[in-house]
């Protein structure tokens, strides 16, 4: 029946725990008689209740006993199951390594290998799906391009980085194995790889690489060059290139190396009739630049008012300081400071902040002596420097007052001062105050002229990561900066200058009128005029300078020429070129007599600016405590009406190198050869004028340069020149 069927169960299981409890005492017989009692049977159930023991659970210290019996507790990290048993958990499934690097999985838990070739980083291990999620294994890429060996890449060659790698490749303008070495890919001494034209000069530029320039008289790309008759820069025919140079010269015959063009008419305004196009000729045209068929002009000055920047005020200079279309003398703040001129200290140079140290009434921004009372600020020799704090005392030569001199006793004409420390860099032992030395221990400074205490120079050419292709830092690349070690002087540019006239007294002829064009690049005069000189600000030390000369008239026969080393109006080196033979027509204070043919001159005048520094300008040959008859050309040939030539100085003043040549078309036609003068060490650089009208100076250009030419060497051999 039913109620027996628990009955049953109940047997079952006590014979099966009885067959136990047998195994334990061994005795059949004691089992026989607990199996038919009950009472026995449930003492025995009572002695045989589960307890820990080894094996019980995964680890035997994970059992527990309780009231009901044995439990075991949750398996270790790393592991899972119910704790009796439990199975290792493989965490690499959860990519817990970097990429490419080799997970191994332990019992309990994982590693992960080191990181790859060319990465940096930390090996992994831990344990658990949460520690593998949370805790990736991380390896940076390593920049073998960064330091000083450049990755270990050659000279001349780049070191790129990339993810766990690099490579090295030849630098722009080189070629070859970028493991074992680059080479130029072309060379200036090597016709088969040398790709200028024919008419052109391969120059190896700082970097290593090179450049193309045509020669005097063609003008181009370099790699393309055409005829350029009047040597402004212009090829007289359209060359096949896309640079500006190689298009056609807009007057072929007239130098315009800014190639104006007003009217647009194809025809530049050098050799245009009629340059505005308004059909009045240039000559009776009072707006010869803008068209003005009325010619009106109400205040009589020579400008019409459709280009005078004064209409109602009589300007004949159309001066404009401030370049805002409003000519000086209708502009009631001439420099653009926001001051009124009535109230401004300085009309002609901005200085908002209207120091005036000496309290002279002169602010300090314009002031020739800003620390002594100087307010007619009277200059008679004109060298920038006040008569009333004006010592002419300078111990090296240079042009600078030793008051005012950042190297007193050491020639910088130039007067760069690299760290603005008040120490010129010739005499300062750390041009850029970084701490590494310009040339003693622990120099040379590789970055001379701009801070780098690292020193890192990646590629290991010899010049600092920070200064690599522009030297000074002006942020004008090295190749096209004429001055490449003085951040102050980055192109050749004439507009700010310093008129000098040279015969102030009397009135036989009237100054100068310089026009400057081209950005600074060229200078007109126009008028036939008393000897005058228009100077450029920038002061040079080592220089080399160039021109092209041009007289656009038949009118004449008188001087033009250029000058260096200015350092005062009583100091300086003019070359000058007169067309024919003539006595100056006044006699006082002595006869004068030019001789025709290119002269080079030193002046060092006791008297300055007057009659006798004019007639001694005048005479060919010396004249006592003015001028000094340096070279002249002896086949005593003037210049002709019409035609351009071209000119190339050098001036080495630390060692009073001087040599000119000159070019009339592609011929060098006269060279003054090696000349050795130390009576101006440096100055400025301007052009020069006597009696002469209508004179152009085109495409003029000047680089600092203090290298020593080969020829310097040989003279000295053979004439046992003192080099200092």
């Amino acid at each position: 029946t039913a109620p027996s069927q628990p009955r049953a169960l109940l047997s079952a299981f006590v014979l099966l725990v009885c067959s136990w409890c047998g195994q334990m005492v061994k005795e059949t017989s004691f089992l026989r008689n607990t199996i038919s009692e009950c009472q026995a049977c449930g003492k025995c159930l009572e002695v045989v209740k589960p307890k820990c023991s080894p094996g019980v659970c995964f680890r035997d210290d994970m059992c527990i006993e309780t009231a009901n019996g044995v439990e075991c507790a949750a398996c270790p990290d790393g592991y899972t199951g119910d704790g009796f048993n439990c199975d290792d958990v493989d965490e690499c499934q959860f990519n817990p390594c970097y990429p490419g690097v080799k997970c191994v999985n332990t019992a309990p838990g994982f590693r992960c290998d080191a990181c790859p070739l060319g990465y940096i980083g930390l090996p992994v291990e831990g344990v658990g799906i949460v520690f593998a999620q949370t805790n990736k294994q991380v390896c940076d890429d390593i920049d073998e391009c960064k330091g000083p060996s450049n990755g270990g890449c050659p000279a001349n060659s780049n070191c790129e980085n990339s993810m766990g790698s690099y490579h090295c490749s030849c630098k722009t303008g080189f070629i070859g194995d970028p493991v074992k070495g680059c080479k130029p890919e072309v060379s200036c001494g090597n016709s088969l790889t040398n790709p200028c034209h024919a008419n052109a000069s391969c120059v190896l530029e700082r970097d290593g690489s090179i450049s193309c320039q045509c020669g005097i008289g063609w003008a181009g790309n370099g790699y393309l060059c055409g005829k350029d008759t009047d040597i402004d820069g212009y090829p007289d025919e359209k060359l096949k290139c896309k640079d500006a140079h190689c298009r056609k010269d807009n007057c072929i015959y007239v130098p315009n190396s800014g190639q104006e063009d007003a009217d647009r008419d194809g025809q530049g305004d050098a050799c245009d009739e009629d340059a505005d196009g308004d059909s009045i000729p240039n000559e009776l045209d009072n707006c010869w630049l803008k068209p003005n068929v009325d010619q009106k002009n109400s205040d009589s000055d020579s400008h019409g008012d459709a280009c005078d920047n004064c209409r109602l005020a009589k300007n004949p200079d159309q001066r404009d300081t401030d370049g805002d279309g409003k000519g000086d003398a209708c502009d009631d703040d001439m420099d653009g400071d926001g001051l009124k001129n009535f109230l401004d200290n300085c009309q002609r140079v901005q200085n908002r902040d209207q120091l005036d140290r000496d309290g002279d009434g002169v602010g300090d921004a314009c002031d020739s002596c800003p620390d002594i009372p100087n307010p007619n600020q009277s200059d008679i020799d004109s060298d920038l420097v006040g008569d009333s704090c004006d010592t002419n005392q300078d111990s090296d030569g240079d042009g600078h007052q030793d008051t005012k001199d950042n190297c007193p006793y050491v020639i910088n004409s130039s007067q760069v001062d690299s760290d603005k420390d008040g120490l010129g860099d010739e005499c300062d032992d750390d041009d850029d105050n970084d701490g590494i030395p310009d040339v003693l221990p622990p120099g040379p400074d590789n970055c001379r002229l701009v801070p780098n205490p690292d020193q890192m120079d990646d590629n290991d050419d010899g010049v600092g990561d920070v200064c690599e292709s522009d030297f000074d830092q002006d942020k004008v690349i090295d190749r096209i900066d004429i001055c490449p070690e003085n951040a102050e002087v980055t192109l050749t540019d004439f507009r700010a200058y310093q008129t000098v006239v040279l015969d102030p007294e009397g009135d036989a002829q009237i100054d100068p009128n310089w026009v400057v064009l081209n950005q600074g690049m060229e200078i007109v005069q126009t008028m036939n005029s008393d000897p005058g000189l228009a100077v450029g600000y920038t002061a040079f030390s080592g220089v080399d300078f160039e021109g092209t000369f041009h007289v656009n008239t038949v009118t004449d026969d008188d001087y033009a020429g250029f000058i260096f080393g200015y350092q005062d109006s009583s100091s300086f080196y003019v070359v000058m070129w007169k067309q024919t033979e003539q006595t100056y027509w006044q006699a006082t204070p002595f006869r004068a007599v030019a001789e025709p043919g290119i002269q080079l001159k030193a002046v060092k005048s006791k008297t300055g600016p007057g009659e006798h520094l004019r007639n001694s300008l005048w005479h060919t040959g010396d004249t006592n405590h003015q001028v000094r008859l340096l070279w002249k050309d002896p086949r005593n040939v003037g210049w002709k009406d019409k035609v351009s030539y071209r000119w190339y100085l050098q001036h080495r003043p630390q060692v009073g190198y001087i040599r000119a040549r000159f070019y009339e078309g592609t011929e060098l036609v006269a060279d003054s050869g090696v000349t050795i003068d130390t009576t101006m060490r440096g100055g400025r650089l301007g052009v020069f004028c006597f009696s002469q009208e209508n004179i152009i100076w085109s495409n003029l250009k000047y680089r600092c340069n203090d290298t020593i030419p080969e020829d310097f060497q040989e003279f000295r051999a053979q004439h046992a020149v003192d080099p200092i």
